[in-house]
């Protein structure tokens, strides 16, 4: 099968990549739609030193499971495969102390779709857990639900600091904007700081407002995003925050922060690292038409210009790039 793969001299795609075959308690998925993140572009860069099919935002359709009902549904799918749902096989250890507490996106022994451990989906078919996988409704097009993993993470700031009244959220690239558009639509006052002109106007739609990165930050913001997707966006947002505010840090990237971190000290400021979210409230989100992601999209390419795909993406000011197999 065609796959899009991280190696170690750089990404490069493959037109006869080994079928992924499921274990028990596995689902074959072929993949409709897929979604470039800013993580898969860190990849490549040789962030978390990934070598195979990157990818993990993807629509699809089940083609073999033994879970009943399951086969033939279109599907979108949680990336962590923890140790409580690893193939069946003699013998299998009993879950580890934090699966067993309900932790199991931070299993010890997890794969991760696309970016450890596990085969992802920019490639025709991928396998994942059935349990894993969450059916879609019939009238949520595929180019809306290919948000789902990405709104299911801005959406995981919401269980860890509740429902804001006002936000800043630093970067204004496609997950900095879904961000503001998750909080906005809890009621939250959010300002989006970045850097492209161009998408004040999807702020603005998505329910946030826009304003230039220009550096002069005042500090006296109670909650801010860092999602610039640079190694500079946390000190950017411990400057903005104000004493006793909290800064949830969404960023990956292969590169190290260089920070003073006197500030968490003395202004007494939470840091919250936020990364996977759930996936019941972004589909309803999506379902329901409260968030609308097509003003993201830039551009669709094929599988097969799939390298190519990943420098646009690259590319400054480049919103969502999708790849449809």
């Amino acid at each position: 099968m065609r796959a899009l793969l991280s190696t170690p001299t750089g990404v490069a795609l493959t037109r006869d990549h080994p079928d992924p075959a499921p274990g028990p308690d596995e689902s074959l998925v072929r993949v409709t739609l897929a979604g470039v993140c800013a993580t898969d572009l860190e990849l490549a860069r040789g962030y978390m030193d990934f070598h195979g099919v990157i990818g993990h935002e993807f629509v699809g359709v089940v083609e073999r499971s033994d879970r009943p009902g399951l086969q033939g549904r279109r599907v979108v799918g949680e990336i962590n495969a923890s140790c409580g749902r690893l193939p069946r096989g003699p013998p299998r250890p009993p879950p580890r102390r934090r699966c067993r507490a309900g932790n199991a996106r931070h299993c010890t022994q997890r794969t991760v779709l696309g970016i450890a451990g596990r085969d992802g989906a920019f490639a025709d078919r991928l396998v994942l857990p059935d349990a894993n996988l969450h059916p879609l409704p019939e009238a949520l097009p595929d180019e809306r639900a290919v948000f789902t993993e990405p709104v299911a993470a801005a959406w995981r700031i919401t269980e860890q600091v509740g429902h804001p009244d006002r936000a800043l959220v630093l970067g204004d690239g496609h997950m900095g904007l879904l961000v503001a558009a998750v909080l906005a639509s809890g009621g939250a006052d959010v300002a989006v700081r970045g850097r492209h002109r161009a998408h004040a106007g999807i702020a603005t739609a998505l329910g946030a407002t826009w304003h230039p990165a220009d550096g002069r930050e005042t500090g006296d913001w109670p909650l801010v995003i860092e999602a610039t997707g640079s190694s500079h966006g946390l000190s950017q947002a411990l400057a903005a925050v104000q004493p006793c505010g909290t800064v949830v840090l969404k960023t990956t990237v292969a590169g190290a922060h260089d920070l003073d971190l006197a500030p968490l000290v003395i202004d007494e400021v939470t840091l919250i690292g936020s990364r996977c979210g759930p996936f019941a409230p972004a589909i309803d989100l999506l379902a329901s038409g409260r968030l609308d992601p097509a003003p993201l999209v830039h551009r669709v390419f094929g599988l097969d210009d799939g390298e190519r795909a990943l420098g646009e993406a690259a590319r400054p000011g480049v919103l969502k790039i999708l790849l449809r197999p």
